[in-house]
């Protein structure tokens, strides 16, 4: 198993590739997609779309976790994140890739045990599973990689729960 893991943004995409083979997770790349403010919206939003492109061509991903949006006041905001949001799940229909999709909250859960983790525990974490040295940066990237984590993990709780016939 294969996860691209995604912090999705126009300036900033996070993106994280983890493997999972033997109950043992093993970093394979992660790093940011970023836009300039001076671009126009549609080629930022293509620039995105096609470094996200290039990743799943590269490492051949068999799932992608993404962020779902969680935003309460800066509209503007939410709507350049969504649009982000939508070319990062377009690369990923195109090679029919398995997608999960979690909210911040599930994936402070997933990581750190606890949904109201500071930014920072997460990053420790991140750092802690993934027997990292230091903690990933940029804070898009760490994020992406608490993404994938979060995927892996519940993919693992699914399959239990599928192996005991209760779905």
């Amino acid at each position: 198993m294969i996860v691209l893991g995604i912090d999705p943004g126009t300036a900033t995409t996070g993106y994280g590739l983890i493997g999972k083979k033997n109950n043992t997770l093993q970093v394979i790349d992660f790093g940011v997609i970023t836009t300039s403010p001076k671009e126009e919206s549609h080629y930022r939003l293509r620039r995105i779309h096609n470094g996200l492109s290039d990743l799943i061509k590269e490492f051949q991903p068999t799932d992608m976790a993404i962020e779902q949006l969680f935003f309460n006041t800066n509209t503007t905001t939410a709507i350049t994140v969504g649009q982000a949001r939508g070319v990062a799940l377009l690369a990923a229909a195109s090679p029919g890739i398995t997608l999960g999709e979690y909210t911040p909250l599930q994936v402070k859960q997933a990581v750190t045990g606890y949904g109201g983790a500071r930014k920072n525990q997460v990053q420790q974490m991140v750092k802690t599973v993934l027997s990292l040295g230091e903690i990933p940066r940029p804070d898009d990237a760490a994020d992406a990689l608490a993404i994938a984590i979060c995927h892996i993990n519940s993919s693992v709780l699914l399959n239990k729960i599928k192996a005991t016939g209760d779905i």
